[in-house]
């Protein structure tokens, strides 16, 4: 059976490709706690200093495997906490690990797919993308990708693309600021190589302490967040003598 999740490092760049292609990387658990423990295990190897996260195949992901809601029901209710926390874990990841991620999404990146494609870092998109929230469609809610989405959306758009279920193209995507970057699909995993090269040229200390001070000051009010600027500031001289 082949693996649902490949790895293969470039560097002090590791690539980790969802390989489902034959479902569009749908994600069940077997392929959620795969990348969940990738994404931990690659975060405590001090030879990886960047993480691209891609999909095989003709799309990136196409949210949850509906095919497994069958025994995710109420009569098996550990089987449904388990996970939805697992789940849970997953999406939060990206933002919580110290190692910057920079996703590749080309095809389809829809449901839990497209939380994970804006849930990295950088985002950068194929000419192809088709990204959105079908799951009401399916009487499923989006309920784990709605925070990030709102977070980088607002009210307003974010309830459209979920209450709707709109898709975006990619150019939608960037004037949105939901990507960094778009390529055609022969390009997309270069570009997204460019952008995690250039990450892992710089101090892991000092990358670190830049993505946990990034989301750390954007849950806080504007004094609190400047007194944690200003301890980070302190810290940081001792980088350049520990690199």
């Amino acid at each position: 059976m082949p693996e649902v999740l490949l790895s293969e490092d470039d560097g002090a760049v590791r690539v980790l490709r969802l390989n489902r292609p034959e479902k569009l990387n749908a994600l069940n658990t077997a392929l959620t706690r795969a990348l969940h423990d990738a994404l931990l295990e690659a975060d405590r190897d001090p030879g990886v200093h960047a993480l691209v996260l891609a999909g095989s195949g003709r799309g990136f992901c196409a949210g949850a495997d509906l095919s497994e809601f069958g025994h995710l029901t109420p009569d098996n209710p550990a089987a449904v906490l388990e996970r939805a926390e697992l789940t849970s874990r997953t999406q939060s990841l990206l933002r919580e690990l110290s190692t910057p991620v920079v996703s590749v999404v080309r095809g389809a990146a829809v449901g839990g797919g497209a939380g994970l494609a804006i849930g990295a870092d950088m985002t950068v998109v194929a000419t192809d993308v088709r990204f959105g929230y079908p799951e009401l469609k399916h009487s499923i809610v989006p309920a784990v990708v709605m925070t990030g989405l709102q977070r980088q959306l607002g009210p307003k758009l974010a309830f459209e693309l979920i209450s709707l279920g709109r898709m975006l193209t990619a150019r939608e995507m960037l004037e949105l600021g939901l990507a960094n970057r778009v390529a055609g699909p022969g390009d997309l995993l270069d570009e997204g190589l460019r952008i995690a090269r250039r990450w892992a040229e710089s101090s892991p200390l000092a990358m670190a302490a830049t993505k946990t001070l990034f989301h750390r000051v954007a849950e806080l009010p504007y004094a609190e967040a400047m007194r944690a600027g200003r301890d980070v500031n302190v810290i940081m001289r001792g980088f350049r003598e520990r690199r």
